[in-house]
Protein backbone atom coordinates (compact mmCIF):
# COMPACT_ATOMS: atom_id res chain seq x y z
CA UNK A 1 0.00 0.00 0.00
CA UNK A 2 2.78 2.55 1.06
CA UNK A 3 4.73 1.48 -2.52
CA UNK A 4 1.39 2.80 -4.45
CA UNK A 5 1.07 5.68 -2.52
CA UNK A 6 4.40 7.16 -3.06
CA UNK A 7 4.60 6.09 -6.46
CA UNK A 8 1.65 8.15 -7.08
CA UNK A 9 2.45 11.10 -5.49
CA UNK A 10 5.65 10.39 -7.18
CA UNK A 11 3.94 10.44 -10.82
CA UNK A 12 1.52 13.49 -9.65
CA UNK A 13 4.79 15.65 -8.83
CA UNK A 14 6.64 14.87 -12.21
CA UNK A 15 3.39 15.55 -14.05
CA UNK A 16 2.97 18.75 -12.16
CA UNK A 17 6.79 19.89 -12.96
CA UNK A 18 5.61 18.91 -16.46
CA UNK A 19 3.20 21.01 -17.02
CA UNK A 20 4.54 23.73 -15.22
CA UNK A 21 7.78 23.35 -18.03
CA UNK A 22 5.23 22.97 -20.23
CA UNK A 23 3.41 26.39 -19.55
CA UNK A 24 6.62 28.53 -19.39
CA UNK A 25 7.51 27.17 -22.67
CA UNK A 26 4.16 28.22 -23.96
CA UNK A 27 3.87 31.07 -22.65
CA UNK A 28 7.24 32.50 -24.30
CA UNK A 29 6.23 31.06 -27.76
CA UNK A 30 3.13 33.69 -27.99
CA UNK A 31 4.02 36.84 -29.04
CA UNK A 32 4.75 40.00 -27.06
CA UNK A 33 1.63 42.25 -26.71
CA UNK A 34 2.36 45.65 -28.58
CA UNK A 35 2.10 48.54 -26.49
CA UNK A 36 -0.91 50.42 -26.69
CA UNK A 37 1.55 53.94 -27.72
CA UNK A 38 3.82 51.91 -30.26
CA UNK A 39 5.73 53.79 -33.52
CA UNK A 40 6.51 51.59 -35.75
CA UNK A 41 10.39 52.12 -36.78
CA UNK A 42 10.84 51.15 -40.69
CA UNK A 43 13.52 49.42 -42.52
CA UNK A 44 16.18 51.81 -43.56
CA UNK A 45 15.10 54.44 -41.12
CA UNK A 46 17.92 56.41 -40.12
CA UNK A 47 18.21 55.81 -35.68
CA UNK A 48 19.44 59.03 -34.14
CA UNK A 49 22.19 57.45 -31.21
CA UNK A 50 24.12 59.84 -28.27
CA UNK A 51 26.91 59.67 -27.29
CA UNK A 52 29.25 56.87 -27.28
CA UNK A 53 27.23 55.39 -29.59
CA UNK A 54 26.45 57.92 -32.29
CA UNK A 55 30.36 57.69 -32.94
CA UNK A 56 30.41 54.40 -34.06
CA UNK A 57 30.41 54.52 -37.75
CA UNK A 58 33.07 53.06 -38.97
CA UNK A 59 31.42 49.56 -39.31
CA UNK A 60 27.64 48.14 -38.79
CA UNK A 61 26.43 48.18 -35.35
CA UNK A 62 24.63 45.75 -33.17
CA UNK A 63 22.38 46.17 -30.33
CA UNK A 64 21.66 43.56 -27.79
CA UNK A 65 18.27 44.57 -26.11
CA UNK A 66 18.39 42.50 -23.10
CA UNK A 67 16.72 42.13 -19.33
CA UNK A 68 18.68 40.11 -16.76
CA UNK A 69 15.46 39.48 -15.19
CA UNK A 70 13.85 37.96 -18.63
CA UNK A 71 14.35 34.06 -18.97
CA UNK A 72 14.64 34.26 -22.55
CA UNK A 73 17.33 37.14 -22.44
CA UNK A 74 19.10 34.68 -20.44
CA UNK A 75 19.44 31.89 -22.76
CA UNK A 76 20.42 34.03 -25.31
CA UNK A 77 23.87 34.64 -23.85
CA UNK A 78 25.31 31.98 -25.14
CA UNK A 79 23.97 32.67 -29.11
CA UNK A 80 24.87 36.53 -28.76
CA UNK A 81 28.37 35.65 -27.73
CA UNK A 82 28.89 33.46 -30.76
CA UNK A 83 28.23 36.23 -32.52
CA UNK A 84 30.37 38.36 -30.95
CA UNK A 85 33.18 36.25 -31.04
CA UNK A 86 32.67 35.52 -34.78
CA UNK A 87 31.76 39.16 -35.90
CA UNK A 88 33.44 41.15 -33.79
CA UNK A 89 36.14 42.72 -36.39
CA UNK A 90 33.19 43.84 -38.82
CA UNK A 91 30.55 44.81 -36.24
CA UNK A 92 30.45 46.92 -33.68
CA UNK A 93 28.16 45.57 -30.48
CA UNK A 94 26.96 46.90 -27.80
CA UNK A 95 24.43 45.73 -24.51
CA UNK A 96 21.54 47.85 -24.14
CA UNK A 97 20.04 46.68 -20.30
CA UNK A 98 16.14 47.23 -20.35
CA UNK A 99 15.31 46.95 -16.55
CA UNK A 100 13.81 49.14 -13.85
CA UNK A 101 16.49 47.61 -11.21
CA UNK A 102 19.81 48.72 -11.02
CA UNK A 103 23.14 46.93 -12.77
CA UNK A 104 26.38 48.05 -13.36
CA UNK A 105 28.25 48.14 -16.67
CA UNK A 106 30.66 45.16 -15.14
CA UNK A 107 27.79 43.01 -13.60
CA UNK A 108 26.47 43.37 -17.33
CA UNK A 109 29.45 42.22 -18.75
CA UNK A 110 30.70 39.72 -16.09
CA UNK A 111 27.31 37.92 -17.39
CA UNK A 112 28.20 38.08 -21.13
CA UNK A 113 31.90 37.24 -20.13
CA UNK A 114 32.39 40.00 -22.64
CA UNK A 115 34.25 43.62 -22.81
CA UNK A 116 31.66 45.44 -24.71
CA UNK A 117 29.67 48.73 -24.55
CA UNK A 118 26.79 48.61 -21.88
CA UNK A 119 24.10 50.90 -22.04
CA UNK A 120 21.30 51.84 -19.96
CA UNK A 121 18.72 53.88 -22.02
CA UNK A 122 15.19 53.27 -22.73
CA UNK A 123 15.02 56.03 -25.44
CA UNK A 124 17.16 53.49 -27.86
CA UNK A 125 14.77 50.78 -27.52
CA UNK A 126 12.13 53.45 -28.27
CA UNK A 127 14.13 55.07 -31.39
CA UNK A 128 14.43 51.36 -32.39
CA UNK A 129 10.92 50.19 -32.28
CA UNK A 130 11.84 47.45 -29.79
CA UNK A 131 9.18 46.65 -26.80
CA UNK A 132 10.59 42.70 -25.87
CA UNK A 133 13.85 41.37 -24.76
CA UNK A 134 15.76 39.28 -26.16
CA UNK A 135 15.74 41.57 -29.96
CA UNK A 136 18.66 42.12 -32.15
CA UNK A 137 18.49 45.55 -34.00
CA UNK A 138 21.31 45.87 -36.88
CA UNK A 139 22.16 49.20 -37.77
CA UNK A 140 24.03 49.65 -40.95
CA UNK A 141 27.57 52.47 -41.01
CA UNK A 142 24.78 55.07 -41.86
CA UNK A 143 23.26 53.98 -38.55
CA UNK A 144 19.97 53.54 -40.38
CA UNK A 145 17.96 50.45 -39.49
CA UNK A 146 18.76 47.12 -41.36
CA UNK A 147 17.28 44.75 -39.01
CA UNK A 148 15.19 44.38 -35.70
CA UNK A 149 13.44 41.33 -34.55
CA UNK A 150 14.42 37.78 -32.90
CA UNK A 151 17.76 35.73 -33.09
CA UNK A 152 16.40 32.44 -33.46
CA UNK A 153 12.46 30.83 -34.13
CA UNK A 154 13.90 28.64 -31.41
CA UNK A 155 13.56 29.74 -27.46
CA UNK A 156 16.78 28.35 -26.67
CA UNK A 157 18.30 29.91 -29.65
CA UNK A 158 19.44 26.11 -31.54
CA UNK A 159 18.13 26.43 -34.79
CA UNK A 160 20.90 27.31 -37.07
CA UNK A 161 18.43 27.59 -39.95
CA UNK A 162 16.44 29.95 -37.84
CA UNK A 163 19.53 32.06 -36.57
CA UNK A 164 17.95 35.44 -37.74
CA UNK A 165 20.62 37.54 -36.43
CA UNK A 166 23.26 35.71 -38.36
CA UNK A 167 21.38 36.10 -41.30
CA UNK A 168 21.44 39.68 -41.06
CA UNK A 169 24.93 40.39 -40.15
CA UNK A 170 26.00 37.86 -43.14
CA UNK A 171 22.96 39.85 -45.50
CA UNK A 172 24.35 43.28 -44.39
CA UNK A 173 28.49 42.15 -44.69
CA UNK A 174 27.71 40.86 -48.02
CA UNK A 175 26.04 44.25 -49.45
CA UNK A 176 22.38 42.50 -49.65
CA UNK A 177 19.80 45.20 -49.88
CA UNK A 178 17.22 43.84 -47.91
CA UNK A 179 16.25 40.33 -46.87
CA UNK A 180 12.98 38.98 -46.46
CA UNK A 181 12.37 37.62 -42.84
CA UNK A 182 9.56 36.11 -42.07
CA UNK A 183 6.94 36.32 -39.09
CA UNK A 184 8.97 34.67 -36.76
CA UNK A 185 12.12 36.52 -37.25
CA UNK A 186 10.10 40.20 -36.93
CA UNK A 187 7.23 39.30 -34.45
CA UNK A 188 8.68 40.40 -31.06
CA UNK A 189 8.49 37.13 -28.12
CA UNK A 190 9.80 37.18 -24.91
CA UNK A 191 9.29 39.68 -22.08
CA UNK A 192 7.75 42.95 -22.34
CA UNK A 193 9.41 45.71 -21.32
CA UNK A 194 9.74 47.43 -19.33
CA UNK A 195 8.87 44.92 -16.39
CA UNK A 196 9.77 41.36 -17.68
CA UNK A 197 5.93 40.72 -18.15
CA UNK A 198 4.04 39.14 -20.88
Amino acid sequence: MKKWIVITWLILLFSAVAALFWYSDWVYQQPTPVPENYQTTNFGQLITLKAPLAALKNKPLFLHFFNPDCPCSRFNIKNFKSLVKQYNTQVNFSVVVMTTKNYTIEEIQKKFDLNIPVLFDSAIATSCGVYSTPQAVLLDNDHKLYYRGNYNKSRYCTEEKTNYAKMAITGLLNDHATIAFNKSALQAYGCQLPNCTK
